[in-house]
């Protein structure tokens, strides 16, 4: 068993590294504002993504209930700890490249509403209401 889970999260860590290669460039993407390439870039996203879950699961099914890290120390496999610690380190930098493409994506988002505000302000006439604050 312990064979077939360092198999398992090599083929995961594969899975992973391409997923990170994917996020980096959403990354220089979003820098370099090609939206047309962002929008194809999404469905190859979606689906390494989707294979990473799907062993996630294999992985989950082959453990039980014991938690994996639990596993890892009491097996005392040295190949299954470098290969477990590694795998941590390339989620982390998953996790890591995925916030800061999120956080990127809705400030230039933010900036693109403001912009379009300015550029076609709403032309409503405003009133007061009773409380004296305006209403639309």
């Amino acid at each position: 068993m312990t064979n077939q889970l360092i198999k398992l999260i090599q083929s995961q860590d594969n899975n992973l590294r391409n997923l990170l290669a994917l996020l980096q460039t959403q990354y220089e993407m979003i820098m370099s504002k090609d939206v047309f390439g962002l929008e194809g870039l999404v469905d190859k996203i979606n689906e390494c993504a989707k294979v990473v879950a799907k062993q996630e699961i294999e992985r989950r099914n082959l453990v039980g209930k014991q938690s994996i890290s639990e596993f890892v120390n009491a097996s005392e496999n040295q190949e299954l700890s470098r290969v477990y610690e590694d795998i941590k380190l390339l989620v982390e930098k998953a996790k890591q490249q995925k916030d800061t493409n999120d956080i990127l994506l809705k400030q230039q988002l933010l900036f693109t509403n403001k912009m379009l505000g300015i550029m076609n302000p709403n032309r409503e006439i405003k009133t007061y209401n009773s409380y004296g604050n305006l209403s639309r």
